[in-house]
């Protein structure tokens, strides 16, 4: 089996993983800067965690090439990803300090905790299945925004984010990610009890992001609800 093989088998999951509406409105530069900035916060915290995940990997490994192949995922995350989460939110007068201490809501404390029980409980290729989701599916969404349309981004307040995942050292970082997931793969029957409890945590793991987004585009319902009942109290 592929990954992409588990993908066909959750396409509704992954359809709406990688079209949702968060998606969309980021591209387009219409989502509100709160949702976006709720989302920011939330997966600087996740990145975290899913830094932990990718360490785990690591251990999990049982031979050195399968060790060595994690460690770029951690460098990438702590020196790339979070570095971009820290240095954006600067511009919206957020220290590392602030991230470091923001709340964890619900859902991305389901998601991660989610992936690491995965690496905890299985072995090496559970593991991956839990955290492929968000490596491929953000490459995904990257080349797909990226092959529509950059002309637009100028404008877009969202730029740096689009490029980020977009461009070329995310998406080989990604692609190199997802080959050695396919070669832990290839001797696994699709349908066997094993595969098909691989789906099983692909397939959760893609409706965590599906969540992680939509937690980001209540940010603003949310928001608009503490103020009427602050407005109802007085």
């Amino acid at each position: 089996m592929r990954y992409q093989d588990l993908i066909s088998a959750c396409e509704p999951d992954w359809q709406a993983y990688t079209e949702h509406p968060f998606v969309q409105q980021l591209a387009a530069g219409t989502l509100a800067p709160e949702c976006f900035l709720h989302y920011l916060k939330q997966d600087f915290l996740f990145l975290k965690q899913y830094a932990r995940a990718y360490a785990l990997a690591i251990y999990k490994a049982r031979t050195l090439e399968d060790m060595r192949r994690a460690l770029p995922s951690v460098h990438a995350l702590l020196d790339s990803e979070i570095a971009h989460h820290v240095q954006y939110c600067a511009n919206w007068g957020l220290s590392e300090y602030d991230l470091e201490n923001e709340d964890e809501d619900f859902g991305t404390v389901a998601y991660t905790r989610y992936v690491l029980d995965a690496g905890m409980t299985g072995d090496l290729v559970e593991l991956y299945a839990a955290l492929a989701p968000c490596s491929i599916g953000y490459a995904a969404i990257g080349k797909m925004l990226g092959e529509a349309s950059t002309t637009v981004w100028d404008n877009n307040l969202y730029q740096s984010w689009l490029a980020l995942y977009s461009g070329e050292e995310f998406q080989q970082g990604a692609a190199k990610g997802a080959t050695h997931f396919d070669q832990l793969l290839a001797e696994i029957d699709l349908h066997s009890p094993r595969g098909q409890n691989l789906i099983h945590v692909f397939r959760t793991a893609t409706r965590m992001e599906v969540a992680f987004w939509q937690q980001g585009l209540d940010a603003v319902l949310t928001r608009a609800n503490a103020i009427q009942n602050n407005v109802t109290k007085a």
